[in-house]
């Protein structure tokens, strides 16, 4: 595949997935019971977290052959999230979160953040990735520098999320 197939390819996908899950967020179909899942999506975030870091390890110790095989698992991971989030919400009803004070307003920013920066992520893993196949090594590693933290903040919120809102489940 050309990189300017690529690019348009990233494109597509970036504006494509986020529009996808709003509209799947109006599908509710009953009779299903994934309950466990949000337990299973707050988990693949949580090893994504681990494994950017160790991937961040490996690159930092010039072990480049486990950190591609990391990163792969990250964005493998972070697939199975997307669909096991959107399973889960298109079969279960929203759950609200019971908490009062202060804690409110930190768990509802640590949310807006979380929804606002997985937009952006898809396109800047993606972007940093396909740099990567080209070979565009410098590219690669500038994008890398923007695109790692926000996706490990976007890994690490998923799960304080999960664990702020799991006593309302």
């Amino acid at each position: 595949m050309t990189e300017k197939a690529r690019t348009q390819l990233i494109i597509v996908l970036s504006i494509a997935i986020p529009i996808a899950v709003a509209l799947l967020f109006m599908v509710k179909i009953d009779g299903y019971d994934f309950a466990f899942l949000p337990a299973v999506y707050a988990s693949t975030n949580g090893l994504t977290a681990v494994l950017l870091l160790a991937a961040l390890y490996c690159i930092k110790n010039n072990n480049m052959n486990l950190h591609q095989l990391l990163m792969k698992v990250c964005i493998g991971l972070s697939a199975l999230f997307l669909a096991l989030y959107v399973l889960y919400h298109i079969t279960s009803d929203p759950t609200p979160y019971g908490g009062e004070g202060a804690i409110k307003y930190v768990y509802y920013f640590l949310l807006i953040s979380h929804i606002v920066l997985s937009v952006t992520v898809v396109p800047l893993v993606l972007f940093t990735y396909s740099r990567a196949l080209s070979k565009n090594f410098a590219k690669h590693k500038a994008l890398a520098k923007w695109t790692f933290p926000l996706w490990l903040y976007e890994s690490v919120t998923g799960v304080i999320i999960y664990l702020m809102i799991k006593p309302y489940y």
